[in-house]
């Protein structure tokens, strides 16, 4: 029996990256998960029945788009409805954009704001009544070492990141007495298909090629100068949901190879 056997775990944005790997490191501890995100619908039909075949576990999929209250709430929803409880929430959903922020397109900010912040507050709002009910939960949102320094171009994200983990706090004091923690990780530069896609434009903005982009600015940032993996992030997140983190709670955990110790 998986240490999770039983429980449901939502996780936005786990269609690929991080958020993928979350979902299976549930599924591998026994959880059914409801997973969520854009691609391909080819691409997330094969990952979503990858976890059904490799964790003998059931997963389902949810369209929701993470701009909209109304699909975030039917998303919690469909886990309630499918199996029966959400006990596990883990806000991930993020894009980026790097402007300076006096060219920074505002549409992009507010796409930033609402995917990055709001969305994890409509998650938060829409399962704590089921988790309150029953006496157990645990909220994790993925924050980023931009939740604690910041970087240049990057005001949304810094600023959504900043937010996530006030909101963490607060949650976490007003279900302190619920058996239901909230906590976020803050990764530094994880190899993921949003970190790659980010090149090309800190190339433009800072004139430079992928390389010194990777090396210069990425691993520049973190001591030990490797890329956190996605497992890691999983991995932790997993300890999370466990007992002995029953009193972890609140918190903003670093995972970020040194980035936020200087």
């Amino acid at each position: 029996m998986g240490t999770l056997s039983g429980k449901t775990a939502v996780v936005t944005g786990s269609t690929s990256g991080i958020g993928l790997a979350y979902a299976r490191a549930f599924a591998g501890a026994g959880a059914n998960v409801v997973i969520n995100g854009f691609g391909a619908p080819a691409d997330i039909e094969k990952e979503r029945a990858a976890i059904e075949k490799d964790f003998g576990v059931k997963a389902v999929y949810s369209p929701a788009d993470m701009t909209k209250p109304d699909e975030i709430a039917g998303m919690v929803a469909l886990g309630e409805k499918t199996f029966g409880a959400v006990d596990i929430l883990v806000n991930n959903a993020g894009i980026q954009f790097v402007s300076p922020v006096e060219e920074f397109p505002i549409d992009k900010w507010n796409a930033i704001i609402a995917i990055n912040l709001s969305s994890a507050f409509h998650g938060i709002r829409a399962a704590v009544p089921g988790m309150k009910k029953r006496g157990w939960g645990r909220i994790i949102n993925t924050a980023s070492a931009h939740s604690l320094v910041a970087s240049p171009f990057k005001s949304a994200y810094v600023a959504a990141k900043h937010g996530i983990a006030g909101l963490t706090k607060t949650v976490a004091l007003e279900l302190a007495t619920h058996k239901v923690t909230c906590n976020c990780i803050s990764p530094g530069y994880v190899w993921t298909p949003l970190v790659e896609r980010q090149i090309p434009d800190t190339m433009k903005t800072r004139n430079m090629t992928k390389e010194q982009v990777i090396n210069d600015v990425m691993l520049d940032a973190q001591p030990t100068k490797e890329f956190v993996t996605p497992e890691q992030v999983a991995a932790f997140a997993l300890f999370l949901c466990g007992d002995d983190a029953a009193q972890i709670t609140g918190a903003n955990l670093s995972i970020d190879g040194g980035w936020t110790a200087a």
